[in-house]
Protein backbone atom coordinates (compact mmCIF):
# COMPACT_ATOMS: atom_id res chain seq x y z
CA UNK A 1 0.00 0.00 0.00
CA UNK A 2 1.52 3.38 -0.73
CA UNK A 3 2.36 6.29 1.32
CA UNK A 4 1.90 4.00 4.73
CA UNK A 5 2.44 5.86 8.24
CA UNK A 6 5.79 4.57 9.10
CA UNK A 7 6.21 4.02 13.07
CA UNK A 8 9.93 3.95 13.74
CA UNK A 9 10.49 1.04 16.86
CA UNK A 10 12.74 2.30 19.14
CA UNK A 11 11.76 -0.68 21.32
CA UNK A 12 8.93 0.06 23.75
CA UNK A 13 6.91 -2.36 24.15
CA UNK A 14 3.83 -0.30 23.43
CA UNK A 15 4.90 0.05 19.85
CA UNK A 16 2.36 -2.20 18.10
CA UNK A 17 -0.27 -0.12 19.81
CA UNK A 18 0.66 2.69 17.96
CA UNK A 19 0.23 0.91 14.69
CA UNK A 20 -2.92 -0.70 15.88
CA UNK A 21 -4.37 2.89 17.03
CA UNK A 22 -3.52 4.27 13.50
CA UNK A 23 -5.14 1.80 11.76
CA UNK A 24 -7.87 1.70 13.88
CA UNK A 25 -7.92 5.86 13.13
CA UNK A 26 -9.09 3.97 9.35
CA UNK A 27 -5.07 4.50 7.93
CA UNK A 28 -2.46 2.35 7.17
CA UNK A 29 0.63 2.05 9.19
CA UNK A 30 3.66 -0.61 9.37
CA UNK A 31 6.60 -0.83 11.43
CA UNK A 32 9.86 -0.11 11.08
CA UNK A 33 13.54 -0.30 12.19
CA UNK A 34 15.64 2.98 12.37
CA UNK A 35 17.66 1.31 10.05
CA UNK A 36 14.71 0.92 7.54
CA UNK A 37 13.89 4.77 7.14
CA UNK A 38 15.29 5.08 3.47
CA UNK A 39 12.73 1.96 3.01
CA UNK A 40 9.59 3.65 4.10
CA UNK A 41 8.72 4.98 0.63
CA UNK A 42 7.03 7.93 0.20
CA UNK A 43 5.36 8.00 4.00
CA UNK A 44 2.41 10.06 4.90
CA UNK A 45 3.94 10.84 8.01
CA UNK A 46 6.82 9.48 10.40
CA UNK A 47 6.60 8.23 14.09
CA UNK A 48 9.29 7.53 16.16
CA UNK A 49 7.96 5.34 18.75
CA UNK A 50 9.40 5.24 22.98
CA UNK A 51 12.45 2.80 23.61
CA UNK A 52 13.94 1.39 27.08
CA UNK A 53 17.28 3.16 25.94
CA UNK A 54 18.85 6.77 26.81
CA UNK A 55 19.66 9.21 23.66
CA UNK A 56 23.21 10.01 26.75
CA UNK A 57 24.17 6.15 25.91
CA UNK A 58 26.59 5.65 23.60
CA UNK A 59 25.46 4.32 20.64
CA UNK A 60 21.90 4.97 21.33
CA UNK A 61 19.49 4.11 18.47
CA UNK A 62 19.43 6.75 15.81
CA UNK A 63 17.90 8.25 13.12
CA UNK A 64 19.17 9.48 9.75
CA UNK A 65 17.88 13.26 10.36
CA UNK A 66 18.91 14.53 7.05
CA UNK A 67 16.49 11.97 5.13
CA UNK A 68 14.11 12.31 7.90
CA UNK A 69 13.58 16.78 7.30
CA UNK A 70 13.86 15.72 3.20
CA UNK A 71 10.58 14.00 3.13
CA UNK A 72 8.92 16.92 4.04
CA UNK A 73 5.56 14.66 6.12
CA UNK A 74 4.85 15.55 9.81
CA UNK A 75 6.87 13.76 12.11
CA UNK A 76 6.09 13.01 15.65
CA UNK A 77 8.32 11.78 18.79
CA UNK A 78 6.54 9.81 21.43
CA UNK A 79 9.34 9.40 24.73
CA UNK A 80 12.76 8.35 22.88
CA UNK A 81 11.81 9.78 19.86
CA UNK A 82 11.02 13.10 21.68
CA UNK A 83 14.10 13.66 23.22
CA UNK A 84 16.11 11.72 20.00
CA UNK A 85 14.63 15.02 18.19
CA UNK A 86 15.09 17.32 20.73
CA UNK A 87 19.00 16.82 20.28
CA UNK A 88 18.69 16.47 16.76
CA UNK A 89 17.71 20.23 16.52
CA UNK A 90 20.43 21.51 18.93
CA UNK A 91 18.64 20.64 22.53
CA UNK A 92 19.98 18.52 25.35
CA UNK A 93 18.59 15.81 27.26
CA UNK A 94 19.44 15.08 30.67
CA UNK A 95 18.75 11.85 33.30
CA UNK A 96 15.73 12.39 35.40
CA UNK A 97 16.12 12.27 39.11
CA UNK A 98 13.93 9.03 39.12
CA UNK A 99 12.27 6.87 36.82
CA UNK A 100 8.85 8.33 35.62
CA UNK A 101 6.48 5.59 34.89
CA UNK A 102 2.52 5.80 35.54
CA UNK A 103 -0.07 8.60 35.30
CA UNK A 104 0.50 12.10 34.92
CA UNK A 105 -1.90 15.29 33.73
CA UNK A 106 -1.32 17.00 30.94
CA UNK A 107 -1.84 21.11 30.80
CA UNK A 108 -1.76 22.45 27.51
CA UNK A 109 -0.23 25.58 26.61
CA UNK A 110 -2.71 29.01 25.65
CA UNK A 111 -1.81 30.44 21.84
CA UNK A 112 1.02 27.41 20.75
CA UNK A 113 -0.65 25.79 17.70
CA UNK A 114 0.22 22.11 18.13
CA UNK A 115 -1.68 18.98 18.16
CA UNK A 116 -3.83 19.56 21.26
CA UNK A 117 -7.03 21.19 19.24
CA UNK A 118 -9.92 20.29 20.76
CA UNK A 119 -8.37 18.68 23.78
CA UNK A 120 -10.20 19.40 27.39
CA UNK A 121 -7.30 19.99 28.61
CA UNK A 122 -6.15 18.98 32.35
CA UNK A 123 -6.66 15.07 31.26
CA UNK A 124 -4.57 11.81 32.24
CA UNK A 125 -1.31 11.10 30.06
CA UNK A 126 1.08 7.73 30.68
CA UNK A 127 4.39 8.42 30.97
CA UNK A 128 6.99 6.00 30.81
CA UNK A 129 11.25 7.48 31.33
CA UNK A 130 13.76 8.37 33.03
CA UNK A 131 15.53 11.33 30.73
CA UNK A 132 13.86 14.34 30.37
CA UNK A 133 14.22 16.60 27.97
CA UNK A 134 16.85 19.84 29.78
CA UNK A 135 17.33 22.23 27.17
CA UNK A 136 15.55 23.26 24.32
CA UNK A 137 16.76 24.36 20.78
CA UNK A 138 16.10 28.21 19.36
CA UNK A 139 12.71 28.57 18.19
CA UNK A 140 11.23 25.18 19.72
CA UNK A 141 8.16 26.02 21.34
CA UNK A 142 6.34 24.00 24.38
CA UNK A 143 3.12 22.82 23.84
CA UNK A 144 2.41 21.09 27.19
CA UNK A 145 3.53 20.10 30.56
CA UNK A 146 2.80 18.45 33.59
CA UNK A 147 1.61 19.53 37.05
CA UNK A 148 5.36 20.18 37.81
CA UNK A 149 5.69 22.55 34.77
CA UNK A 150 8.09 20.13 33.21
CA UNK A 151 7.37 20.25 29.67
CA UNK A 152 6.26 17.08 28.42
CA UNK A 153 5.10 18.30 24.64
CA UNK A 154 7.11 20.06 21.94
CA UNK A 155 6.74 21.72 18.57
CA UNK A 156 10.09 22.59 16.93
CA UNK A 157 8.62 23.76 13.69
CA UNK A 158 5.66 23.68 11.58
CA UNK A 159 5.97 19.74 10.79
CA UNK A 160 7.69 18.21 13.87
CA UNK A 161 6.44 17.35 17.28
CA UNK A 162 7.38 15.52 20.31
CA UNK A 163 5.31 14.31 23.17
CA UNK A 164 6.95 12.78 26.61
CA UNK A 165 4.04 10.37 27.17
CA UNK A 166 2.20 7.46 25.49
CA UNK A 167 -0.78 8.84 23.34
CA UNK A 168 -1.62 4.72 22.15
CA UNK A 169 -1.85 3.58 25.33
CA UNK A 170 -5.08 3.35 27.28
CA UNK A 171 -4.45 4.72 30.04
CA UNK A 172 -3.94 8.15 28.30
CA UNK A 173 -7.25 9.58 27.93
CA UNK A 174 -7.27 11.69 24.96
CA UNK A 175 -4.23 9.90 23.16
CA UNK A 176 -6.44 8.56 20.33
CA UNK A 177 -7.20 12.20 19.43
CA UNK A 178 -4.19 13.49 19.76
CA UNK A 179 -2.90 10.51 16.99
CA UNK A 180 -5.81 11.92 14.76
CA UNK A 181 -4.65 15.73 14.74
CA UNK A 182 -1.15 14.83 14.55
CA UNK A 183 -2.50 12.81 11.42
CA UNK A 184 -4.91 15.56 10.17
CA UNK A 185 -1.61 17.61 9.29
CA UNK A 186 -0.54 15.29 6.58
CA UNK A 187 -1.72 14.38 2.92
CA UNK A 188 -2.57 11.38 1.10
CA UNK A 189 -2.73 9.34 3.87
CA UNK A 190 -3.45 5.42 3.37
CA UNK A 191 -6.84 4.74 3.50
CA UNK A 192 -7.40 1.25 5.59
CA UNK A 193 -10.96 -0.64 5.03
CA UNK A 194 -10.59 -4.53 6.01
CA UNK A 195 -13.51 -4.53 3.01
CA UNK A 196 -11.20 -2.89 0.46
CA UNK A 197 -8.01 -4.78 2.30
CA UNK A 198 -9.52 -8.21 1.83
CA UNK A 199 -9.58 -7.27 -2.20
CA UNK A 200 -5.47 -6.47 -2.09
CA UNK A 201 -4.93 -10.03 -0.21
CA UNK A 202 -6.97 -12.20 -2.68
CA UNK A 203 -4.78 -10.46 -6.05
CA UNK A 204 -1.66 -10.93 -3.68
CA UNK A 205 -2.42 -14.76 -3.52
CA UNK A 206 -3.08 -15.09 -6.56
CA UNK A 207 -0.34 -13.67 -7.99
CA UNK A 208 2.08 -15.08 -5.29
CA UNK A 209 0.39 -18.87 -6.02
CA UNK A 210 0.68 -18.31 -10.12
CA UNK A 211 -1.17 -21.77 -9.98
CA UNK A 212 1.03 -23.97 -7.93
CA UNK A 213 -0.88 -26.22 -5.62
CA UNK A 214 -0.86 -24.81 -1.89
CA UNK A 215 -0.56 -27.11 1.40
CA UNK A 216 -2.60 -25.45 4.25
CA UNK A 217 -2.51 -26.86 8.08
CA UNK A 218 -6.05 -26.07 10.07
CA UNK A 219 -6.86 -26.54 13.44
CA UNK A 220 -10.37 -24.31 13.72
CA UNK A 221 -9.19 -22.06 15.22
CA UNK A 222 -9.36 -18.05 14.23
CA UNK A 223 -6.12 -17.81 12.20
CA UNK A 224 -6.00 -20.79 10.09
CA UNK A 225 -9.80 -20.78 9.37
CA UNK A 226 -9.33 -17.20 7.98
CA UNK A 227 -6.28 -18.17 5.89
CA UNK A 228 -8.24 -21.59 4.46
CA UNK A 229 -11.13 -19.22 3.94
CA UNK A 230 -8.81 -16.10 1.73
CA UNK A 231 -7.24 -19.52 -0.34
CA UNK A 232 -10.60 -20.34 -0.97
CA UNK A 233 -11.87 -17.36 -2.10
CA UNK A 234 -8.64 -16.89 -3.91
CA UNK A 235 -9.79 -19.76 -6.32
CA UNK A 236 -6.54 -21.31 -5.65
CA UNK A 237 -5.89 -25.14 -5.42
CA UNK A 238 -5.21 -26.01 -1.84
CA UNK A 239 -5.34 -29.34 0.63
CA UNK A 240 -6.44 -27.78 3.75
CA UNK A 241 -4.82 -30.66 6.64
CA UNK A 242 -5.92 -30.70 10.05
CA UNK A 243 -3.93 -32.84 12.38
CA UNK A 244 -6.08 -34.05 15.36
CA UNK A 245 -3.29 -34.70 18.28
CA UNK A 246 -5.52 -35.89 21.06
CA UNK A 247 -4.92 -32.89 22.82
CA UNK A 248 -8.12 -30.83 21.61
CA UNK A 249 -11.39 -29.46 23.47
CA UNK A 250 -14.33 -31.85 23.72
CA UNK A 251 -15.69 -33.11 19.78
CA UNK A 252 -13.33 -30.44 18.49
CA UNK A 253 -12.37 -32.74 15.46
CA UNK A 254 -16.13 -32.86 14.48
CA UNK A 255 -16.58 -29.59 15.05
CA UNK A 256 -13.60 -28.40 12.84
CA UNK A 257 -14.91 -30.81 10.22
CA UNK A 258 -18.66 -29.70 10.29
CA UNK A 259 -16.91 -26.01 10.11
CA UNK A 260 -15.46 -26.37 6.85
CA UNK A 261 -18.21 -28.68 5.31
CA UNK A 262 -20.58 -25.78 6.27
CA UNK A 263 -18.72 -23.48 3.91
CA UNK A 264 -17.58 -25.27 1.72
CA UNK A 265 -13.70 -26.30 2.34
CA UNK A 266 -12.98 -29.58 1.74
CA UNK A 267 -10.21 -30.50 4.88
CA UNK A 268 -8.36 -33.73 5.17
CA UNK A 269 -8.43 -35.11 8.82
CA UNK A 270 -5.20 -37.07 10.26
CA UNK A 271 -6.21 -38.67 13.33
CA UNK A 272 -2.63 -39.35 15.30
CA UNK A 273 -3.90 -38.94 18.86
CA UNK A 274 -2.58 -42.30 19.79
CA UNK A 275 0.98 -41.32 18.16
CA UNK A 276 1.00 -37.54 20.38
CA UNK A 277 0.01 -39.94 23.71
CA UNK A 278 2.20 -42.28 23.36
CA UNK A 279 5.77 -40.07 22.57
CA UNK A 280 4.13 -38.38 25.81
CA UNK A 281 3.61 -40.70 28.11
CA UNK A 282 6.11 -40.65 31.75
CA UNK A 283 7.05 -37.23 30.49
CA UNK A 284 6.51 -34.49 33.03
CA UNK A 285 8.50 -31.58 32.22
CA UNK A 286 6.80 -28.29 30.26
CA UNK A 287 9.50 -27.48 28.04
CA UNK A 288 10.27 -31.32 26.73
CA UNK A 289 6.27 -32.15 26.61
CA UNK A 290 5.75 -28.95 24.04
CA UNK A 291 9.22 -29.74 21.96
CA UNK A 292 7.52 -33.08 21.69
CA UNK A 293 4.47 -32.22 20.55
CA UNK A 294 6.15 -29.52 18.35
CA UNK A 295 7.95 -31.75 16.42
CA UNK A 296 5.78 -34.64 15.97
CA UNK A 297 3.54 -32.43 14.65
CA UNK A 298 6.11 -31.49 11.96
CA UNK A 299 6.82 -34.95 11.29
CA UNK A 300 2.83 -35.99 10.82
CA UNK A 301 1.68 -32.68 9.04
CA UNK A 302 4.82 -33.87 6.43
CA UNK A 303 4.15 -37.42 6.29
CA UNK A 304 0.71 -36.73 5.12
CA UNK A 305 1.92 -33.90 2.77
CA UNK A 306 4.53 -35.90 1.17
CA UNK A 307 5.74 -34.27 -1.87
CA UNK A 308 2.96 -31.79 -2.26
CA UNK A 309 4.00 -29.07 -1.07
CA UNK A 310 4.25 -27.06 -3.82
CA UNK A 311 3.83 -24.26 -1.48
CA UNK A 312 2.99 -24.00 2.02
CA UNK A 313 0.61 -21.19 3.41
CA UNK A 314 1.33 -19.83 7.24
CA UNK A 315 -1.21 -17.96 9.55
CA UNK A 316 1.61 -15.81 10.86
CA UNK A 317 0.10 -12.62 11.89
CA UNK A 318 1.81 -9.19 12.00
CA UNK A 319 2.94 -8.96 15.42
CA UNK A 320 4.29 -12.58 13.98
CA UNK A 321 6.28 -10.82 12.02
CA UNK A 322 7.44 -8.04 14.38
CA UNK A 323 8.23 -10.36 17.37
CA UNK A 324 9.52 -13.77 15.61
CA UNK A 325 6.09 -14.97 17.58
CA UNK A 326 3.42 -16.97 16.17
CA UNK A 327 -0.58 -17.56 16.62
CA UNK A 328 -2.69 -20.50 16.38
CA UNK A 329 -1.96 -22.02 13.01
CA UNK A 330 0.03 -24.37 11.32
CA UNK A 331 2.51 -21.37 12.03
CA UNK A 332 2.64 -21.40 15.44
CA UNK A 333 3.34 -25.20 16.06
CA UNK A 334 6.36 -25.25 13.88
CA UNK A 335 7.72 -21.57 14.87
CA UNK A 336 6.60 -21.57 18.55
CA UNK A 337 7.88 -24.61 19.30
CA UNK A 338 10.80 -25.87 16.81
CA UNK A 339 12.01 -23.02 14.99
CA UNK A 340 14.45 -24.90 13.09
CA UNK A 341 12.84 -27.62 11.41
CA UNK A 342 14.81 -28.32 8.56
CA UNK A 343 11.95 -29.07 5.99
CA UNK A 344 10.19 -25.51 6.91
CA UNK A 345 13.81 -23.48 6.17
CA UNK A 346 14.33 -25.00 3.46
CA UNK A 347 10.83 -24.39 2.19
CA UNK A 348 11.26 -20.89 3.18
CA UNK A 349 14.84 -20.14 1.53
CA UNK A 350 13.35 -21.81 -1.94
CA UNK A 351 10.43 -19.09 -1.71
CA UNK A 352 7.82 -21.36 -1.37
CA UNK A 353 6.05 -20.10 2.08
CA UNK A 354 3.19 -17.63 1.44
CA UNK A 355 1.81 -15.60 4.65
CA UNK A 356 -1.09 -13.55 3.50
CA UNK A 357 -2.13 -12.67 7.09
CA UNK A 358 1.53 -11.53 7.92
CA UNK A 359 0.15 -7.52 7.63
CA UNK A 360 -2.68 -7.97 10.10
CA UNK A 361 -3.73 -8.14 13.46
CA UNK A 362 -5.13 -10.49 15.17
CA UNK A 363 -8.49 -8.45 15.54
CA UNK A 364 -8.27 -7.22 11.98
CA UNK A 365 -7.53 -10.70 11.05
CA UNK A 366 -11.22 -11.85 13.10
CA UNK A 367 -12.84 -8.69 10.73
CA UNK A 368 -11.41 -10.25 7.73
CA UNK A 369 -12.96 -13.66 8.30
CA UNK A 370 -16.64 -11.70 8.84
CA UNK A 371 -15.78 -10.25 5.40
CA UNK A 372 -15.05 -13.62 4.24
CA UNK A 373 -18.40 -15.21 5.33
CA UNK A 374 -16.91 -16.80 8.45
CA UNK A 375 -19.55 -17.45 11.18
CA UNK A 376 -19.00 -15.32 14.32
CA UNK A 377 -18.20 -18.81 16.34
CA UNK A 378 -15.32 -18.99 14.41
CA UNK A 379 -14.04 -14.77 14.02
CA UNK A 380 -15.10 -14.72 17.98
CA UNK A 381 -13.09 -17.56 19.17
CA UNK A 382 -11.00 -17.63 22.33
CA UNK A 383 -7.12 -18.33 21.42
CA UNK A 384 -6.28 -21.88 22.38
CA UNK A 385 -2.33 -22.65 22.34
CA UNK A 386 -0.69 -25.16 19.64
CA UNK A 387 0.19 -27.76 21.92
CA UNK A 388 -3.45 -27.87 22.88
CA UNK A 389 -4.77 -29.51 25.85
CA UNK A 390 -1.13 -30.45 27.38
CA UNK A 391 -0.58 -27.07 28.71
CA UNK A 392 -3.36 -27.28 30.66
CA UNK A 393 -1.90 -30.32 31.88
CA UNK A 394 0.55 -29.57 34.43
CA UNK A 395 2.23 -33.07 34.76
CA UNK A 396 2.16 -35.82 32.84
CA UNK A 397 -0.41 -35.79 30.35
CA UNK A 398 -2.51 -39.53 30.10
CA UNK A 399 -6.02 -39.74 28.43
CA UNK A 400 -7.69 -39.96 32.66
CA UNK A 401 -6.62 -36.02 32.83
CA UNK A 402 -7.33 -35.15 29.89
CA UNK A 403 -11.05 -36.31 29.75
CA UNK A 404 -11.71 -34.70 33.21
CA UNK A 405 -10.17 -31.37 31.37
CA UNK A 406 -12.52 -31.56 28.23
CA UNK A 407 -15.67 -32.34 30.63
CA UNK A 408 -15.01 -29.64 32.91
CA UNK A 409 -14.13 -27.23 30.35
CA UNK A 410 -17.00 -27.91 28.14
CA UNK A 411 -18.87 -26.95 30.66
CA UNK A 412 -17.08 -23.64 31.82
CA UNK A 413 -17.27 -22.72 27.98
CA UNK A 414 -20.85 -23.62 27.72
CA UNK A 415 -22.31 -21.60 30.66
CA UNK A 416 -20.18 -18.64 29.83
CA UNK A 417 -21.73 -18.48 26.41
CA UNK A 418 -25.14 -18.95 27.93
CA UNK A 419 -24.75 -16.36 30.20
CA UNK A 420 -23.52 -13.61 27.89
CA UNK A 421 -19.99 -13.81 29.21
CA UNK A 422 -18.11 -15.34 26.18
CA UNK A 423 -17.66 -12.71 23.92
CA UNK A 424 -16.61 -10.26 27.21
CA UNK A 425 -13.44 -12.10 28.08
CA UNK A 426 -10.35 -12.65 26.02
CA UNK A 427 -9.52 -16.44 27.04
CA UNK A 428 -11.21 -19.05 29.46
CA UNK A 429 -10.13 -22.63 30.11
CA UNK A 430 -10.36 -25.41 33.01
CA UNK A 431 -7.18 -26.61 34.14
CA UNK A 432 -6.26 -29.56 35.80
CA UNK A 433 -3.99 -29.35 39.48
CA UNK A 434 -2.02 -32.05 39.72
CA UNK A 435 -2.75 -32.64 43.12
CA UNK A 436 -5.04 -34.96 44.76
CA UNK A 437 -7.30 -33.44 47.57
CA UNK A 438 -9.69 -35.06 49.89
CA UNK A 439 -13.39 -34.51 49.45
CA UNK A 440 -16.71 -36.08 50.51
CA UNK A 441 -18.82 -37.18 47.73
CA UNK A 442 -22.29 -38.66 49.09
CA UNK A 443 -21.61 -40.83 52.12
CA UNK A 444 -18.11 -41.72 51.66
CA UNK A 445 -14.87 -39.63 51.63
CA UNK A 446 -13.22 -38.68 48.46
CA UNK A 447 -9.30 -38.59 46.91
CA UNK A 448 -9.77 -36.76 43.65
CA UNK A 449 -8.28 -33.79 41.16
CA UNK A 450 -8.65 -29.86 42.09
CA UNK A 451 -9.59 -28.24 38.88
CA UNK A 452 -8.60 -24.43 38.17
CA UNK A 453 -10.69 -22.44 36.11
CA UNK A 454 -9.09 -19.29 34.27
CA UNK A 455 -10.60 -16.30 32.63
CA UNK A 456 -8.87 -13.04 31.68
CA UNK A 457 -9.28 -9.86 29.84
CA UNK A 458 -6.52 -8.71 27.57
CA UNK A 459 -5.70 -6.73 24.41
CA UNK A 460 -2.79 -8.32 23.07
CA UNK A 461 -1.83 -11.73 25.23
CA UNK A 462 1.53 -9.31 26.65
CA UNK A 463 -0.56 -8.41 29.94
CA UNK A 464 -4.02 -9.67 31.14
CA UNK A 465 -6.76 -9.19 33.62
CA UNK A 466 -8.87 -11.80 35.63
CA UNK A 467 -12.18 -11.17 34.79
CA UNK A 468 -14.57 -10.38 37.85
CA UNK A 469 -16.99 -13.09 37.00
CA UNK A 470 -20.57 -13.33 38.95
CA UNK A 471 -20.01 -15.15 42.30
CA UNK A 472 -23.61 -16.89 41.19
CA UNK A 473 -22.15 -17.75 37.60
CA UNK A 474 -19.28 -19.41 39.25
CA UNK A 475 -21.34 -21.04 41.69
CA UNK A 476 -23.18 -22.73 38.95
CA UNK A 477 -19.93 -23.29 37.11
CA UNK A 478 -18.42 -25.00 40.37
CA UNK A 479 -21.65 -27.32 41.25
CA UNK A 480 -21.84 -28.99 37.56
CA UNK A 481 -18.59 -29.46 37.39
CA UNK A 482 -18.52 -31.19 40.97
CA UNK A 483 -21.51 -33.36 39.96
CA UNK A 484 -20.80 -34.30 36.30
CA UNK A 485 -17.42 -34.42 36.00
CA UNK A 486 -15.99 -37.60 37.51
CA UNK A 487 -12.25 -37.26 39.48
CA UNK A 488 -12.57 -33.81 40.63
CA UNK A 489 -13.99 -32.82 44.21
CA UNK A 490 -12.27 -29.72 44.10
CA UNK A 491 -12.70 -26.20 42.32
CA UNK A 492 -10.80 -22.95 42.10
CA UNK A 493 -10.72 -19.82 40.31
CA UNK A 494 -7.30 -18.31 39.49
CA UNK A 495 -7.20 -14.31 40.14
CA UNK A 496 -3.61 -13.95 38.92
CA UNK A 497 -2.81 -10.98 36.88
CA UNK A 498 -0.47 -11.32 33.87
CA UNK A 499 2.45 -10.47 35.07
CA UNK A 500 3.56 -12.40 37.22
CA UNK A 501 1.24 -15.20 36.38
CA UNK A 502 1.21 -16.60 32.43
CA UNK A 503 -2.17 -16.99 30.60
CA UNK A 504 -1.60 -20.38 30.42
CA UNK A 505 -0.70 -22.74 33.01
CA UNK A 506 2.54 -24.13 31.03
Amino acid sequence: MEHPIAVIDYGSQYTQLIVRRIRELGYFSRLYQPSELSETGNPAAVILSGGPRSTLEENAPDIDFELLQEMGVPVLGVCYGMQLLNTKFGGTVAPGNTREYGPATLTIEEGVDGIFTGLKGNSQIWMSHSDTVSGLPDGCEVMGRNLDGVPVALRWNERFFGIQFHPEVSHTDEGTHILKNFLGRATDLPDFQIDSFKDELVAKVRDEVAGRKVVCGVSGGVDSSVLAALLHESQVDTRNIFVDTGLLRKDEAEEVNCLFDGIGIEIETIDASERFLSALSGVADPEEKRRIIGRLFVDVFFDAVGDDAELLAQGTLYPDVIESATSGSIASTIKTHHNRVDRIMELKEQGRVIEPLDELFKDEVRQLGRVLGLPERVVGRHPFPGPGLAVRCPGEVTEEKLKIIREADDIFIGLLRERHWYDSVWQAYAALIPTKTVGVKGDERSYEYALSLRAVTSEDAMTAEWVHLPYELLGEISNRILNEVPGVNRVLYDISTKPPASIEWE
